[in-house]
């Protein structure tokens, strides 16, 4: 009769056997990808330079405060449940999941407001409030991002889109629905009123995009939010990263951290393993590279042939802006600033004119649009007794445009110029409170997240720039290679890159067809 004992040692010598797959960087589309692959069977190691799991998803501590990184709202969760799911988990058993109301409040520089939330109700009162005349543009809105979510999301956004059939397919859905046109341009043809139109034009900007560009199939993210709400992970996306970083060390994985991966291992078109900085070399099945994709085929593929995402290739592609982010403590405010919520976004007086700036221009603006997180309202662990923990952030110009931001000597003046619009809009004698504080600029996404150019999120999902036209999923410069997160199909942001793995987990195939 086989003993416990004998089954572990069965058990271990059966996993130990199994094909081998290294996942380069422990990101949420990295540990979402081991996930998978633990679920199908692979013996999975994840490599990441950082002390921690998470990636962008990751977390600072500092004199009692933590400050999440990255990500700081939760959209379209049973993404996440499914994920669980896919493993024998239960999502909710490990992650305590809050829905936020309001999802975020908008103020303008004229003292007007906006509050998003998901009760359609008290939405058409808002629009109705700012611009009566508005309503039925509104109604239209919602629908055209009903139909877009439905296409975009759950279609095009679960499914790899790596053949050029699939791209043909589509032609005319996207034709149908206008993909050609800019998220602004669509808000501009359904309402009038300025606000409005920047209210349901600004979302881009989460996943990197300039709104007077991007496709106008990201109106998708007004249902997403009204549908599905927006949720905070109680202990910050952290807390999500560690989790799935447990689910998959529960799997039989490993996560290896403060380890660098220098090259991917190329041998007659085949993906073989990796080498890391150190020049160990880990043997693998096959590899799911997490690292940025402009990072993967300009360095880790460096000295292999590439047909497609060539450096030229690169050069010429148009990048997401980068990001100034301020993160701040500050002491015995918990019970100060009480209109400022969870979350909150202050506009510049120009929308139109910063954008430009920002993207075309490459140019940092005196003015500026700011996103302010203000989580020690939900969580009380983030802060202090009685303190509070802020985040905020300013999206700026990145590092490749000709003359640009010289960040050494910018840093600080943008820093008083980010302090001053805080002190007079929402948070009065901000200066003399602040504890502990810490900066990230370009140049910090540069250099920690090895982002080209310092970008914040990636390649810009620009509508030539989306869907078969991105990265793929499944590469084509090599066999056994994969690649997930922000600049991979679908795009940015948590739904994003949790369902490139997704899509990740219907491309590889199961460990027992696989021999090594």
């Amino acid at each position: 009769m086989m003993t416990r004992l004998d089954q572990n040692l069965t058990q271990q010598t059966a996993h130990m056997a199994a094909p081998h797959a290294v996942v380069v960087g422990a990101g949420l589309g990295g540990l979402a990808s081991a996930m998978r692959l633990g679920a199908k069977g692979y013996r999975v190691t994840v490599i990441d330079r950082l002390d921690m799991p998470g990636g962008r998803g990751s977390a600072l501590y500092r004199e009692g405060h933590r400050f999440d990184l990255g990500p700081t709202i939760v959209t379209v969760p049973q993404t996440l449940r499914e994920l669980w799911s896919a493993c024998g988990r239960d999502f909710d058993a490990d992650v305590d999941l809050r829905a936020l109301d309001p999802f975020y409040e908008i103020r303008w520089d004229d003292g007007s407001t906006f509050r998003a939330t998901g009760d359609t109700g008290a939405m058409r009162a808002e629009v109705a409030r700012l611009s009566p005349s508005d309503l039925p543009g509104y109604d239209k809105f919602l629908k055209d991002s009903e139909a877009r979510y439905a296409f975009g999301f759950e279609d095009l956004g679960r499914r790899s889109m790596h053949k050029f059939t699939d791209l043909l397919k589509v032609l005319p859905t996207f034709a149908m629905m206008r993909a050609d046109r800019s998220v602004y341009a669509h808000a501009c043809k359904r309402v009038r009123d300025d606000r409005l139109r920047m209210a349901l034009s600004f979302h881009p900007l989460f996943i990197g995009g300039d709104p007077l560009h991007v496709t106008s199939m990201y109106i998708l993210v007004s249902y997403l939010e009204k549908e599905f709400g927006v949720h905070y992970a109680m202990g910050g996306v952290a807390a999500i990263a560690r989790a799935m970083a447990d689910v998959v060390e529960g799997q039989g994985g490993t996560v290896q951290l403060d380890t660098e991966v220098d090259e991917i291992l190329i041998k007659d078109g085949t993906a073989r393993g990796v080498k890391l900085q150190n020049g160990a070399i880990i043997a693998a099945d096959i590899v799911v590279s997490n690292a940025d994709a402009g990072h993967t085929y300009d360095r880790l593929l460096r000295n292999a042939p590439r047909r497609r995402w060539t450096t030229p290739r690169l050069k010429r592609t148009r990048w997401s802006m980068g990001l100034y982010v301020w993160y701040f403590g500050t002491k015995g405010t918990r019970d100060m600033w009480g209109d400022v919520g969870h979350h909150t976004i202050l506009n510049a007086p120009r929308y139109m004119g910063l954008l430009q700036d920002i993207f075309m221009k490459g140019r940092l603006s005196d003015d500026m649009s700011l996103y302010i997180h203000r989580p020690s309202v939900t969580d009380p662990t983030v802060a202090p007794d009685g303190d509070d923990t802020f985040y905020v952030l300013s999206p700026v110009p990145h590092l490749g445009h000709e003359n640009g931001v010289d960040w050494a000597q910018e840093e600080e003046p943008y820093r008083e110029k980010m302090l001053a619009i805080l002190e007079a809009q929402c948070l009065p004698g901000l200066s003399g409170r602040i504890t502990v504080q810490e900066t990230f600029t370009p140049d910090t996404f540069r250099d920690r997240y090895l982002s080209p150019l310092g970008t914040g999120f990636s390649i810009e999902p620009r509508i030539l720039q989306s869907a078969w036209f991105r990265p793929h999923n499944i590469s084509e410069e090599a066999k056994g290679l994969y690649l997930v997160g922000a600049g991979t199909h679908p795009g940015a942001g948590l739904p994003g890159v949790i369902s490139s793995a997704e899509v990740l987990g219907k491309l590889v195939p199961d460990a027992a067809t696989v021999t090594s």
